[in-house]
């Protein structure tokens, strides 16, 4: 794949004029430098739905004078875009794909790629927009990067190269950093950045506030409590057209109880050892059932009695407003965890071996401790005591989450920095 700069110099006089024309670089006085941002996968998970604005407030935050446009993937529904425009009302947003030509299938997203200046894929379980990107700087010739991927899944396969061709690459996990190093992947920049929905900060206040006082659930007196099982069962939402797979199906049925019994004693043991409630509580669209039968039916009827269960499914504001309420949260499920850790709220995440290299970086930022596997005997036999003790004593929770949250929050900072150098290069480099 051809790189930016051999694009640029291969280029004859007159595409020159024309390429600058076409790109406006930074330094142009007629308008701000422009970030085509491709993310956006699903709609089904309010943690997926979440990386999108969370990078799209580390923009507005460290990188003002940006104008973004977002790329998303055909699946973006219109009520999660209503919701996106309302943190983010300028917010301009595309959706296609680019043929092998090198055109836009629609005039929208060829006008976005005609005048962007850089690409910058979103966060996700890997280079999710593998082929849009290649697409992109194949036929533009334009930089891209990549901002707080995860790297090695099954969904890896053939991003190797491209990501050498990326100006940078933040992985947001060491385990993947690490992997794709092995592999041979080198771009000029590849470290740690964390996931971008560490920073979504959307809100539907009135909404969580009415479902709390409905459930009798006081702020600062509850815990969150999510679980999943090894294998999202896509299948059985209304509307999604994956098949079931046997094997899988065979394997959370293996594991059903096995991965749900540390979580239920841990709700067990807060409620009968303190004053907390706990709700259950989903991140995407199987988790109201999954939550039913493996949690809430299983509890004993003094325990259940201060025990709530969500079971209708609710989109990242009203979710992330209720969080934010909370006292913390644990559970087999990731995004949620971040959104809470990303505002100041305790978060325990569980893991296993089906689940990406993800939870790593638990690790990463400082809290180890809260990081359980599953698979581990030892490790899952601890969880109702560490959930037991985040419950017990918020004061010294919290400042162990504020002090992962400054890391976070540094790192945000300073990737920032490299997008904002990466524009400051392609501005030179043109003139």
């Amino acid at each position: 794949m051809m790189k930016r700069r051999q694009f640029l110099s291969q280029c004859s006089a007159l595409s020159l004029v024309a390429a600058i024309a076409h790109r406006l670089p930074a330094s142009s006085p007629s308008r701000r430098p422009r970030v085509l941002l491709r993310s956006s996968w699903q709609c089904v998970n309010i943690g997926d739905i979440a990386h999108t604005p969370g990078v799209l407030a580390l923009l507005e935050e460290h990188l003002p004078d940006v104008e973004v446009t977002l790329w998303a993937s055909g699946n973006l529904t219109e009520e999660v875009a209503a919701m996106e425009h309302a943190r983010f009302p300028k917010l301009k947003i595309v959706k296609g794909t680019i043929n092998d030509t090198g055109r836009a299938s629609n005039d929208d997203l060829q006008a976005a790629i005609a005048t962007t200046d850089f690409l910058l894929h979103g966060s996700g379980p890997s280079l999710v927009a593998a082929r849009d990107v290649a697409a992109f700087t194949r036929h533009t010739g334009k930089p891209f990067g990549v901002y707080g991927i995860t790297h090695g899944s099954y969904r890896s396969g053939g991003a190797d190269h491209l990501l050498s061709d990326a100006e940078f690459v933040f992985f947001r996990d060491s385990v993947s950093l690490e992997l794709a190093k092995e592999e041979g992947v080198n771009c000029p920049v590849m470290e740690f950045g964390p996931d971008g929905a560490f920073a979504c900060d959307l809100r539907a206040d009135e909404k969580a506030e009415k479902f709390l006082a409905a459930n009798g659930l006081e702020p600062g007196n509850f815990l969150c409590c999510l679980s999943r099982l090894r294998y999202t069962p896509y299948w059985t939402i209304p509307g999604d057209h994956r098949k079931a797979n046997p094997d899988r199906v065979a394997r959370n049925e293996a594991m059903r109880e096995h991965d749900h019994a540390p979580i239920r004693e841990a709700i067990i043991r807060v409620i009968r050892e303190t004053d907390r409630k706990v709700l259950l509580c989903p991140e995407d669209m199987t988790q109201m059932t999954v939550g039913k039968e493996n949690l809430y039916n299983k509890l004993p009827a003094d325990v259940q009695r201060r025990v709530v269960w969500r079971k209708n499914f609710w989109l990242t504001d009203e979710a992330l407003s209720v969080y934010v309420r909370s006292a913390g949260l644990f559970g087999s499920e990731m995004h949620s965890p971040i959104m809470a850790v990303g505002n100041g709220i305790p978060a325990i995440v569980c893991r296993f071996a089906e689940q990406t290299s993800k939870g790593f970086m638990w690790r990463d930022i400082g809290l180890d401790e809260w990081l359980f596997d599953l698979d581990i005997e030892s490790e899952a036999a601890a969880i109702p005591d560490a959930v037991l003790a985040m419950a017990s004593d918020f004061a010294a929770a919290q400042a162990k989450t504020e002090k992962a949250k400054a890391f976070v929050q540094k790192r945000q900072r300073e990737t920032m920095q490299v997008l904002q150098q990466s524009l400051s290069d392609g501005e030179r480099e043109i003139e």
